[in-house]
């Protein structure tokens, strides 16, 4: 699907066919065009009218690419990540943009909750699209990042609870699990937003002639806002690593608990198996104690004494 929003003479309005007149730059036209799970006979415009050059048409209908920004004769072309609103688990879905003189050219799938919001306001408001290609962009990926925001508050949420499922030491199977997964949505998550961060950077520094100074100006603002995801994503890194550490090291303290019961348990029943084995041999020893009859009840006591003697000695070492 191709969506064609078009503001000329004072009025924004959705269209259903591209007209080439309308790329002019002097046609006194804002033209966006918003494929939307294109489809190849679609991705026909991509070169023509608009003649984009074949490497970026070739980036733009891949799968997926890391965030990066180019420049072709005529037109900047960026690759910038949004967040996949239908997914469970942190997932990022990639926007392919094409910015000329007077028109912007959005290539996506349908996972992005950004573009229905700002298509939305285009259309209530003239005034949008009527600042130019760059600022359409501008506010474009300033609801991208705004998105980012509730999903990192979510993994800074399921931290803490890992955190408190470490102290508490619950299932040991469960929690490896769920700090494995998180820190691959952690992982997933710098990946994209480090050279992400580059990109706003660069746009933000007034690189290029399509983006005016006064647009540039608006960029520094998400560019900050990205800063501060990748800084929470490089300080959720850490956190990470911290807690498996000290997961790791949770789990080897309660193993060392678990042995040492052994050990002791071990301890313990050794010089009673002794005793047992002495007043189990099949032979007559009359000069040991309970010889008389009463054999079972000494043999009873001695490990009594024994037992509470050995228990005794490990409580006042604190080995207990």
């Amino acid at each position: 699907m191709v969506d064609i929003y078009v503001h000329r003479n004072g009025r924004t309005t959705r269209e259903t066919t591209l007209d080439p007149a309308w790329l002019r730059p002097d046609a006194g036209a804002v033209t966006w065009v918003d494929f939307v799970d294109a489809t190849g006979d679609e991705f026909g415009l991509l070169a023509d009218p608009f003649r984009f050059h074949a490497l970026s048409i070739e980036d733009a209908t891949a799968e997926s690419h890391h965030p990066k920004i180019e420049t072709y004769d005529g037109y900047l072309y960026a690759i910038l990540h949004g967040i996949d609103s239908t997914a469970e688990e942190l997932a990022t879905h990639d926007v392919d943009f094409f910015l000329g003189p007077n028109y912007l050219v959005t290539v996506r799938d349908g996972r992005s909750r950004s573009f229905p919001e700002v298509a939305g306001i285009c259309l209530r408001n003239e005034r949008v699209l009527a600042e130019g290609p760059a600022a359409l962009m501008h506010r474009l990926l300033d609801t991208m990042v705004d998105h980012y925001g509730p999903e990192v508050d979510r993994i800074e949420e399921r931290l803490d609870a890992l955190e408190d499922a470490i102290l508490e030491s619950v299932d040991s199977r469960e929690t490896t699990r769920q700090i494995l997964a998180l820190k691959r949505e952690v992982t997933a998550l710098r990946r994209v937003i480090l050279p992400q961060r580059d990109v706003m950077g660069r746009l933000a520094r007034r690189e290029f002639v399509q983006v005016s100074d006064e647009v540039a100006y608006r960029f520094r603002d998400v560019h900050d806002h990205v800063v501060r995801v990748a800084d929470e994503a490089l300080l959720f890194q850490d956190r990470i690593t911290a807690m498996f550490e000290a997961y790791l090291s949770n789990v080897s303290n309660r193993l060392n608990e678990v042995m040492k019961f052994l050990t002791i348990l071990s301890t313990v029943f050794l010089p009673l198996t002794v005793l047992t084995g002495v007043y189990g041999m099949n032979v007559v020893l009359p000069h040991l104690p309970g010889g008389d009859g009463a054999q079972f009840w000494w043999v009873l006591a001695l490990m009594g004494l024994l037992s509470a003697g050995m228990l005794g000695i490990f409580r006042r070492n604190r080995w207990l």
